[in-house]
């Protein structure tokens, strides 16, 4: 992905090789990369590190960690849109016996399949994934925590279930179906299993002195669908304008969308925090901005990617440090820094080529009883329903091409609008999911259930 520095200004490009400087410094990290993106091109580069006249580019690669996840999430998302697999299936359905079958499909991608957040003993990230040669090696007797469905809880066992899955249905490795359906297709030739030079040593930094222990690179075997990538700053950001757009060789916008929309009940932290799930992405609300992205660990590393589809930008950041700097937050602050700093320049206004007068009649002021709602017309074709006072349920509806549309956030997900309209053809009202929307409140003329007192609105009596 080509680098303009030129594209931000030299006040935004200070702030950002500012914050990265302080994150590597108080993190203490031997060396800390990232990367800016913006109306999906890499606009910004830097890069901190312990080594004099050395720092590592846009082309090193670092381990990613559980970011890994949201591959393996785009490969059973493939699955389903094949209609190989429902994403409200068993996961006993395609991999009998495993003592955790009861899960969907949805449940493991979200964490909600009441699995243990780890493997078994020793230590899946410090030791030879030849250990866990099975499945049975992974889950150990006793896979489940939680009940199936109630509670998030974050589990590697159960992405390697998932990779498990995607070599069940395709009849091949993991990895020969990421590197063929997804890393080719976008591009991302600096992504693999194993790591690739130029590639970063990882590194333990003892918390009380200045020192450094090298930290094992090994080969997580079964668990590698969980958290086995190396990758690079570049590859990231091709991958991250992929989350945010969706690209039709891959996976479709309209996928991308589900996969960072909320598919976990959150904990009660989780709410104070802002955070949540959707299916293989974190989301999190920060400084009024809803970002999505992932994190990632394994010994020696940390990573993050985070995205802002609303900003249009993207920003990842790697290190090789077992502990210290917290590049979720730096991530999110890079965003923030152009975004505050460098406001995105809106489109310009444009009136629609042409209108549905059928359509056009039906926007302006409804009332559902006494609340006032409008309706707007919106320039793909569909619809927005939002409460006159800003406070209330509100959604945004598609054209289903026969003049009804479906919701398709908020209260009204799924639900039809209708317009009914009289025997001349004039509008009476609109159902939506059997409420009535009527041009006054309460409108005698038209079928309130219930009906409207005949002796209409007036005072004390």
């Amino acid at each position: 992905m080509t680098t303009s520095q030129a594209e931000l200004l030299p006040a935004t490009r200070r702030a950002l090789s500012h914050r990265i400087a302080v994150a590597q410094s108080e993190g203490r990290a031997p060396s800390l990369v990232a990367v800016v993106v913006r109306d999906g091109q890499a606009v910004w580069h830097g890069a901190r590190t312990s080594v004099d006249g050395h720092a590592p580019d846009e082309n090193v690669q670092y381990r990613i960690g559980s970011i890994t996840k949201t591959f393996t999430a785009v490969l059973v998302l493939r699955l389903r849109d094949e209609g190989l697999v429902d994403l409200g299936d068993p996961l006993e359905k395609y991999l009998p016996g495993t003592g955790a079958g009861e899960a969907t499909i949805a449940e493991l991608l979200a964490h909600t399949g009441g699995l243990a957040a780890e493997s078994p003993a020793p230590w899946w990230e410090r030791t030879p994934g030849s250990l866990r040669p099975e499945l049975v090696d992974v889950l150990g007797e006793q896979p489940l925590r939680h009940p199936v469905g109630r509670r998030f809880h974050y589990s590697n066992p159960g992405y390697t279930l998932l990779g498990a899955l995607v070599e069940e249905v395709r009849g091949a490795a993991w990895e020969d179906v990421l590197r063929r359906e997804v890393l080719e297709p976008l591009g991302l030739r600096r992504t693999s299993g194993r790591s690739r030079a130029p590639h970063a040593g990882g590194w333990a930094v003892h918390p009380w002195a200045d020192v450094m222990l090298p930290e094992p690179a090994e080969d997580l075997g079964r668990m590698a669908p969980a958290g086995q990538l190396w990758s690079t700053t570049d590859d990231l950001a091709r991958f991250a304008v992929f989350l945010a757009r969706g690209d039709d060789r891959v996976l479709s916008a309209q996928s991308v969308q589900e996969m960072r929309t909320p598919a976990a009940p959150a904990e009660t932290a989780d709410l104070a925090a802002g955070t949540g799930y959707g299916l293989g992405l974190q989301l999190q609300h920060r400084d009024g901005r809803l970002l999505a992205g992932h994190s990632g660990s394994l010994p020696g590393f940390l990573a993050n990617l985070t995205f802002s589809v609303e900003d249009d930008m993207a920003a990842v950041v790697l290190a090789n440090c077992t502990s210290g700097p917290q590049v979720t937050a730096v991530a999110a602050d890079l965003i923030g820094i152009v975004a505050e700093a460098e406001p995105r320049i809106p489109e310009p206004w444009r009136p629609l080529p042409e209108v549905d007068p059928a359509v056009l009649e039906l926007t302006g002021q409804w009332y559902w009883g006494t609340q006032g709602f409008i309706l707007r017309l919106m320039a793909d074709g569909g619809v927005a329903l939002e409460p006159l006072s800003g406070v209330g349920r509100r959604s945004q509806l598609r054209s289903n091409g026969d003049g009804t549309w479906t919701g398709l956030d908020g209260y009204y997900a799924g639900e039809v609008l209708r317009p009914v309209r009289r025997t001349d053809g004039s509008v009476s009202h609109l159902d939506l999911g059997s409420f009535v929307f009527t041009r006054q409140p309460y409108d005698e003329g038209a079928p309130v259930p219930g009906g409207v007192d005949p002796e209409g609105w007036s005072g004390i009596r």
